[in-house]
């Protein structure tokens, strides 16, 4: 291992323990809770609240997670992968709604804070709260969760420690300055990628005070966002056997584990009485280990996700391998499913395509009788199409599988199609993948990769200046708003250098002056905000 590729993994190992220690280094603070809403009659089972006490407001808590959130998106270990992340989203939404509607999670907070779940390459398990609603998944937990509902029970954790207030109640334990100081540190941990003196300069000043308070409040945060994520997860319609079985999952690690390759066991430790805790709200004869056989999709979601967690050339290979042996015809379908989308992926990844195409086949056999499945092998087809740098068989492929009403117009299918004619260079495709583009964000005005895949099929049309204005607002999504504005004044110079040259589309370039220009004013003001917080 090189002395660089040391230098990366420390970097990456200091980011997820620093983040992980925000996460779970809150002081309890619940809102109260009936009975009924915690769907017991039980009443000492009930935790006792221990007040509000939170000084920080919910727009500086905010605040905080956007500079923090701003960070993330820049970090190389960020990913956008429209398949995992739909997936991801199908069970954070009906988390989020259940919390609503339990009252957890109130009309204030549902409106001010970001409720975004951003995935990270990192084949460590792992997941995290920050302040302001931003959430951390990484592709390592995505890889060995068995099933939706132990997906959800991790997320309706993490997600109870923010509706709680955990986060904001540690920061006011502390001085003033704590939260910038929280946010220095998780800073820091970011900045140790690039140079290590830098990051250790930032963490180390702010680590003893936060971690003496984990050591004092970890164990009644854990519990109360034990017991409200149970809530949450049961409500949005998740097995509660999920919650049990992650705990089991997680115990068998800390068991026998001490790779590090488990952090967030260290910053969410298991005790048995959470265990218990959890085990005791199971209904009557329920309670087992919940090692049920894993669906189809999902498994192919564990497979994806690990060979996106970027296991390098040697780990691609091995995955690719698995697809060979020849006991697994005899296997459960989603484990055949799981082995043969990961050889796939593997395979295209290192441009053996005749490798991917033979499991391509494979695959479609074993997920021909269930829709969803059927759809995931469909999408992969794609992607390999346009991997070998075919887009016309990509188009083809993408055609024949959108035929389920409304299917085009989902997140994978839309940004395919528009990587397809990006591809081709066909003016008009690009201005037909410009149109639907241009719908969803006017619907998603926050979807980064939307904006910036618009940009580049303007770029295409020879439509310099609307590509720099996407250009711009892909910046903003990505709340980088000091390079958004840098954008906005290269396209204010486009306009002055073709004022009166006669383009012949004099109202369409007025109109998109004027958006050029208010859209500057705006981002303006965002970034005036955003440096009196540094």
């Amino acid at each position: 291992m090189t002395a660089n590729s040391v230098l990366a993994s420390a970097a990456r190992a200091a980011r997820s323990t620093v983040l992980l220690l925000v996460a779970s280094a809150a002081p309890l603070w619940a809102q109260p809770t009936d009975t009924a809403r915690m769907g017991r009659s039980d009443s000492s089972l009930q935790l006792p609240t221990l007040g509000d006490g939170s000084d920080m407001s919910s727009n500086a808590e905010r605040r905080l997670g956007d500079r923090i959130a701003r960070e993330l998106y820049r970090d190389p270990d960020y990913i956008d992968d429209p398949v995992l992340a739909q997936y991801v989203q199908g069970v954070w939404r009906p988390l989020l709604a259940a919390a609503k509607a339990r009252g957890d999670l109130s009309a204030e907070l549902a409106d001010r804070f970001a409720w975004e779940v951003l995935l990270g390459r990192d084949r460590t398990v792992n997941a995290f709260a920050l302040p302001g609603g931003y959430f951390g998944v990484h592709l390592g937990l995505l890889a060995v969760v068995g099933s939706r509902d132990e997906l959800a029970s991790v997320l309706g954790h993490e997600l109870s420690h923010v509706t709680q207030r955990h986060i904001s109640r540690l920061m006011s334990k502390q001085s003033q300055q704590a939260p910038w100081m929280i946010g220095a540190m998780i800073l820091g941990a970011l900045a140790a990628g690039k140079s290590a003196d830098a990051g250790s300069a930032l963490i180390v000043g702010g680590q003893a005070v936060a971690a003496q308070t984990q050591l004092n409040f970890s164990r009644d945060m854990e519990r109360e966002a034990d017991r409200v994520g149970f809530g949450v997860m049961t409500q949005a319609g998740f097995d509660a056997q999920g919650f049990v079985s992650m705990f089991d999952k997680l115990l068998q690690a800390s068991r026998l584990n001490d790779s590090g390759a488990y952090p967030y066991l260290r910053s969410h430790p298991l005790t048995t009485e959470r265990i218990a805790d959890m085990q005791g709200r199971q209904p009557m004869g329920t309670v087992g280990s919940g090692t049920g056989s894993v669906p189809v999709e999902h498994a192919m979601m564990m497979a994806r996700a690990r060979v996106l967690s970027n296991p390098g050339v040697d780990g691609l290979r091995s995955i690719a391998s698995e697809a060979l042996g020849t006991s697994l015809k005899s296997a459960a379908p989603a484990r055949q499913a799981e082995v043969l989308y990961g050889a796939v992926l593997a395979a295209s990844r290192l441009r053996d395509f005749a490798s991917a195409s033979e499991h391509l086949e494979r695959l479609s056999g074993v997920t021909r009788s269930d829709a969803q499945a059927l759809r995931l092998s469909q999408l992969l087809a794609v992607e390999v199409a346009l991997a070998a740098g075919e887009p016309r068989r990509a188009a083809a492929l993408l055609q024949s599988g959108a035929t389920a009403p409304g299917l085009a117009s989902q997140r994978p299918e839309l940004f395919l199609s528009a990587q397809i004619a990006i591809q081709s260079a066909e003016a008009g495709a690009a201005n037909e993948a410009a149109q639907r583009l241009q719908l969803w964000v006017l619907a998603h005005p926050h979807d980064a990769q939307a904006w910036q895949l618009l940009s580049s099929a303007y770029a295409i049309q020879g439509q310099t200046l609307r590509a720099i204005r996407a250009d711009a607002e892909t910046q903003v999504a990505r709340l980088d708003y000091a390079a958004a504005v840098d954008r906005f004044r290269a396209a204010q110079d486009l306009m002055r250098q073709s004022e009166g040259a006669g383009t012949g589309r004099a109202e369409q370039d007025h109109i998109e002056s004027s958006i050029v220009n208010t859209r500057r004013r705006q981002v303006e003001l965002l970034l005036k905000e955003q440096s009196l917080d540094r």
